[in-house]
C-alpha cells in the first residue's frame, strides 16, 4: 500500500458493537497518530456500549463522548468513508454476509472472547474486558507497526491475518 496523505479509514466489526470493537476503534485512534482513522459497527448492534467497556476506556482516559453502537450499514452507505480495512473482531461477525465494502478494503478475523458473555462477580468481568482491551492493544499495535508503504497487497493480507492468529503471549511478533 503506497504512503498516503490521509490516514487509513478501518472499520472493527462486531455483532453487537458494545464491547470489542468499540475498544479496537478507541485504542487504533490513539495508536495511530493520524496515520490511522478507527471506526466500528456490528451487525446487529446492541443500541447501546456496554457499560463496563465505557468504564475502562475512561478509566483508561479514553474518549468516550462520541461513542455509540451502531449497524455496519452505514460504513456501505454512500458518504461513508472509504474503508482501507475491515476487521472481525467476534466469531459471529466473521461467519455473517457482509455488506460490500466500496474499494475493496484488505480484510481479516481477528476474534476474540466476547468479555460480555462473562459470568461472574464484578472483578471478574472487570478482569475479562482488560484482558480483551490487552489483546487487542498488542494486535492493533503490531498493525499500526507494518510497513505498509513497503508491503505488496498479498504479504500484507499474510500478516494482517497473522495477528488475528496470535495467542496473547508477551513478546508475540508477526514475522
Amino acid at each position: 500500500m503506497a504512503d498516503r496523505e490521509q490516514p487509513y479509514n478501518v472499520l472493527f466489526l462486531c455483532t453487537g458493537n458494545s464491547a470489542r470493537s468499540i475498544i479496537a476503534e478507541c485504542i487504533l485512534n490513539r495508536f495511530g497518530h493520524g496515520r490511522f482513522r478507527a471506526y466500528s459497527a456490528g451487525s446487529h448492534p446492541a443500541g447501546r456500549v456496554n457499560p463496563y467497556a465505557l468504564e475502562l476506556l475512561k478509566n483508561q482516559n479514553y474518549p468516550t463522548a462520541e461513542l455509540r453502537s451502531k449497524d455496519w450499514g452505514e460504513f456501505a452507505a454512500p458518504g461513508a468513508p472509504q474503508l482501507d480495512f475491515v476487521f472481525t473482531v467476534c466469531d459471529n461477525a466473521a461467519n455473517e454476509v457482509c455488506p460490500v465494502w466500496p474499494g475493496q478494503p484488505m480484510t481479516a478475523h481477528w476474534g476474540l472472547p466476547d468479555p460480555a458473555a462473562v459470568e461472574g462477580s464484578e472483578a471478574v468481568k472487570r478482569a475479562a474486558f482488560a484482558d480483551t482491551m490487552r489483546m487487542l492493544t498488542q494486535r492493533i499495535s503490531i498493525f499500526t507497526n507494518l510497513p505498509l508503504s513497503s508491503l505488496d497487497k498479498l504479504s500484507l493480507q499474510k500478516r494482517l491475518d497473522a495477528i488475528g492468529q496470535i495467542k496473547d503471549q508477551p513478546g508475540d511478533a508477526v514475522q
